[in-house]
């Protein structure tokens, strides 16, 4: 029996230390996912003030092993596996939405109070077009001639066209109203453009200044901002949101994202290689915030003198805006940013960009770039690229987007004077339809 015991006890002990093994190998993976839950959850409550996780996030491989509480009051959450493992917690702040953090951020600044008051389409009623053809694209863009499933796996949830500056037509998905914040993911990136462009208009900061970071000493000190926001700084990274990557530890693991990017070694010469990198226009904001104000300085600088009053841009436990992937606002204040991309940075009669900010922030990087970002400027994607030649015929040569994760777009074409801001849950569908959607309501209004 003493033999039979020890050999139970020796095998127990191997399964514990295997289970253990494999629970530290996984535990970056866990923390992602477990991070990704509490953050969203956080952030659905406190900012778009929806309250059922499930139907505004992805499918998770880890349901049904992952616990995930909210507070009653909606001030935080948390998610864990089992309740106990690869714990992650979120906290809700007014005016900066949710950051993952041990503990309350507490070092957060006064955020500027927002209004919608210098906002001409906050307040304005339920805008349904009674052109057909306008009905018929916006039909096609919410999927109506799908079936169930495929509707729902195109995820459509609002649609506002602006024409010549007026909100001509808009439609939403059950749940959601004109009011409902969403998420842009990297529709912030250009967002980040235009915060960059306020503080060049003030002389604050030059597009070529570089030794932008204390710690680089070596070949990056010649990084300068026009290359961070161009994503050809040659930082090492890896965009893949997989076990590991230099994305998913930033968002999920780095209290400091900022000070982790810069941290990076070079892959490239700087301005050599344009590789897509939300660390590039995370780090671009840990730049120009610091001892700017912050993370409040999205909130002066663009909410308030737009009337952006639902838009929320989160931050980390640093206090640096995420600014690659976490602004919220409704529909309506992401057509608004279209619209004041379209008046070249004025708006209600004062020029808040430099002259011509747009046209050249809407340039293709002209240099080596990766595979799938043919387009990219400067935060913005073109249509047409570096040579010359258009990306897609559907649209015209001049147009330019924002574009984020799920099937975010704001397509702003300046021929035709239109503005169209899509936002939707579409993880695995293609950009086609949405493409061929804004195509449709360009014709339509025109």
């Amino acid at each position: 029996m003493p033999r039979i015991r020890t050999i139970l006890l020796a095998g127990a002990a191997t399964v514990a230390v295997g289970i253990t093994a494999a629970y530290w190998y996984e535990r970056p993976l866990l923390v992602t996912g477990t991070g990704y839950a509490a953050h969203n959850a956080c952030a659905l409550e406190a900012v778009a003030g929806r309250d059922d996780a499930a139907d505004d996030l992805p499918p998770n491989p880890l349901v049904p092993v992952m616990r995930t509480e909210v507070a009653s009051d909606g001030s935080a959450a948390s998610a864990g596996v089992f309740g106990v493992l690869a714990g992650q917690d979120a906290w809700a702040t007014e005016g900066y939405g949710c950051t993952l953090a041990s503990e309350r951020p507490t070092g957060l600044p006064e955020p500027t109070a927002v209004t919608a008051d210098a906002n001409p389409y906050a307040a304005s009623p339920l805008v349904t077009s009674d052109d057909a053809a306008v009905a018929d694209a916006l039909a096609y863009g919410f999927g109506d001639d799908l079936g169930e499933e495929e509707r729902a796996a195109l995820g459509t949830r609002g649609v506002v066209v602006l024409k010549d500056g007026a909100l001509v037509a808009e439609r939403y998905a059950d749940g959601f109203r004109p009011e409902t914040p969403q998420l842009g993911w990297s529709m912030t990136k250009s967002v980040t453009n235009l915060l960059v462009g306020r503080l060049v208009e003030q002389g604050e900061v030059s597009l070529d200044d570089d030794h932008l970071v204390d710690a680089w000493t070596d070949e990056r000190s010649a990084i300068t901002i026009r290359q961070l926001m161009q994503m050809t700084s040659g930082l090492e990274w890896d965009e893949t949101y997989d076990l590991g990557t230099p994305i998913t530890r930033m968002l999920y693991l780095e209290p400091d994202m900022g000070a982790y990017v810069a941290s990076q070694g070079l892959a490239h010469e700087p301005g050599s290689y344009l590789q897509y990198s939300s660390g590039s226009t995370t780090l671009l904001c840990d730049v120009v915030t610091d001892g700017r104000g912050g993370a409040d300085l999205p909130r002066r600088e663009l909410f308030a003198p737009l009337g952006l009053g639902s838009a929320v841009l989160e931050a980390d436990a640093s206090g640096t805006p995420v600014c690659g992937s976490y602004m919220w606002a409704t529909p309506r204040e992401w057509a608004s940013v279209g619209q004041f991309v379209l008046q070249d940075g004025v708006w209600d009669g004062e020029r808040l960009l430099p002259e011509g900010w747009m046209a050249a922030s809407t340039v293709a990087v002209d240099t080596e770039v990766e595979p799938g970002s043919d387009g990219y400027a400067s935060g913005w994607w073109s249509n047409t690229r570096a040579d010359g030649s258009v990306i897609d015929e559907a649209l015209p040569a001049d147009t330019y987007f924002a574009s984020g994760h799920d099937g975010q777009k704001v397509v702003v074409v300046p021929s035709e004077g239109v503005v169209i801001a899509r936002l939707g849950f579409t993880p695995e569908a293609d950009d086609n339809r949405i493409v061929a959607m804004a195509a449709a309501l360009v014709d339509a209004v025109r």
